[in-house]
């Protein structure tokens, strides 16, 4: 109940706001902002940036200091075995470093001889690397920089979300524009012909023409009212599926009240508004296309999961050395004679599975260079494509605006001869349909017209800043 009652408060005050300005416009502007704002894809898209927010956090977690306590122990009718106690704090550090500190207590009977540690303990404070495999490279410091790198792909990837979003919502609200002035033409001719045939029915039942003259006049005004009709459904359903991109906050769907009306007048608010407003194709710049900047983060990823398929094929060496002590809170305690270290070297004979997965990872950089170049010419095209477009309709709508004003000139004509007796309703109604057809015509290239506008935001993917 909550819900609906704040839906009917934001309709009621788009009404309001409306018959204050004077009109009940929905501006191509404000309409954008509004998807952009609350359309749950818009909202989806934001969520991407923290979810590579989240996945850096998650790696950086791989350099989270640790503390691992360990302890066993093991009595037996009445005699303890041991008792071991084994408490180690580390540190992950870049390269493969790693500082570690230990506290370790053991007693029993039977504790392995290497186990045995003077009663209060024993400490240690020292350090493991690794200096052949995972020095330069581990997964560790990998999977921390793919989180980087795609923490920044996602600002990108959010942008062509965003556009696409956009753009769908702009043929919808063009689609809306071209029912509604389809029908308001429509609607006066309509009136034109109930018009015309009241006066012939007049003079009908006046007795200066036969009254078999009325039924063409009846055809155009009943011919006129269908079509209207039809525009009226098409202007509904346009309506309803522009209602599909209209949201308001909590995630609330709106609906258009039937007195809200397109801008028929949209100009230059197209350009400004989709911030494609003064770009020559000359000044076309693809180096920060986000879709090709979303590949480029992809092929640097690849790049460093190449790196760490290639150190695999470097010997595993490890080495650890830590320095005892029995007072840790005394730091000349620690000498060089009290120590304990080690060695460990692993090395496949035949490397085939690091030399595969190095194989493979190289075949994955290839093809997502391959893909970079493929999007990129494919981009290039096709804006060069929908700038070519824009200049055919351009010219398009310059000689349908002359088409409509010359069909205007002969109805004029054709109605005045028809006042003086000199033509008959068959020729009036005649350069009406001629008239119609030609501005519906107008109205479906204007829409063609501002459709390729549309795509050329689509194809340069811009995420308007000032909606």
């Amino acid at each position: 109940m909550e819900k609906f009652m704040y839906s009917l408060f934001i309709l009621l005050f788009l009404g309001a706001n409306a018959q204050e300005k004077g009109n009940d416009i929905l501006s191509f502007k404000e309409y954008l902002g509004y998807v952009k704002k609350y359309h749950p894809i818009a909202k989806q898209a934001e969520l991407q940036i923290d979810m590579g927010q989240a996945n850096l956090m998650r790696s950086r977690g791989g350099f989270d200091p640790k503390i691992e306590v360990d302890y066993d122990r093991k009595e037996f009718k009445g005699t303890e075995y041991y008792d071991k106690l084994n408490a180690t704090f580390k540190i992950p550090t870049w390269y493969g470093l790693e500082l570690k500190g230990n506290f370790e207590q053991n007693a029993g009977s039977n504790l392995n001889p290497s186990e045995i540690v003077p009663d209060d303990g024993l400490y240690s404070a020292g350090l493991s690397m690794s200096v052949g495999q995972g020095f330069w490279i581990n997964e560790r410091m990998a999977t921390l920089k793919r989180a980087k790198l795609l923490r920044e792909q996602t600002k990108a990837d959010r942008d062509l979300l965003v556009n696409q979003v956009l753009f769908e919502a702009s043929l919808a609200y063009f689609q809306w524009l071209q029912a509604y002035q389809d029908s308001q033409i429509l609607n006066n001719f309509f009136s034109s012909a109930q018009l015309r045939f009241e006066g012939v029915l007049k003079t009908a039942l006046a007795g200066d023409i036969a009254p078999i003259d009325t039924v063409e006049a009846k055809i155009t005004v009943q011919n006129r009212a269908l079509h209207l009709e039809q525009a009226k459904i098409r202007f509904v359903k346009s309506s309803l599926e522009l209602s599909n991109f209209l949201w308001m906050g909590d995630n609330l769907p709106i609906e258009l009240r039937p007195n809200i009306i397109p801008d028929v007048n949209l100009g230059e608010e197209i350009d400004a508004t989709l911030e494609i407003h003064g770009k020559p194709l000359s000044s076309i710049n693809l180096e920060n296309h986000p879709k090709l900047i979303s590949l480029d983060y992809k092929i640097d990823q690849l790049n460093v999961e190449k790196r760490l398929k290639a150190n695999k094929l470097l010997p595993k060496i490890d080495l650890e050395y830590n320095l005892l002590t029995t007072k840790p809170d005394n730091l000349h305690a620690f000498i060089p004679q009290d120590y304990k270290g080690g060695l460990s070297i692993n090395l496949p004979l035949f490397l085939r599975k690091e030399r595969g997965d190095l194989k493979l990872a190289k075949i994955k950089l290839e093809d997502a260079k391959f893909e970079v170049d493929n999007a990129q010419i494919q981009i290039k095209n096709k804006i060069t494509a929908i700038f070519r477009e824009l200049e055919s309709y351009a010219k398009q709508n310059l000689l349908i605006n002359d088409i409509v004003d010359n069909y205007n000139i002969l109805l004029t004509a054709e109605e005045r001869k028809f006042s003086f007796g000199e033509s008959s309703l068959f020729l009036v109604n005649s350069r009406e349909s001629k008239l119609i057809d030609a501005k519906l015509k107008k109205n479906a290239l204007q829409k063609k017209y501002y459709t390729a506008k549309a795509k050329l935001f689509n194809s340069l993917a811009v995420n308007p800043k000032k909606l």
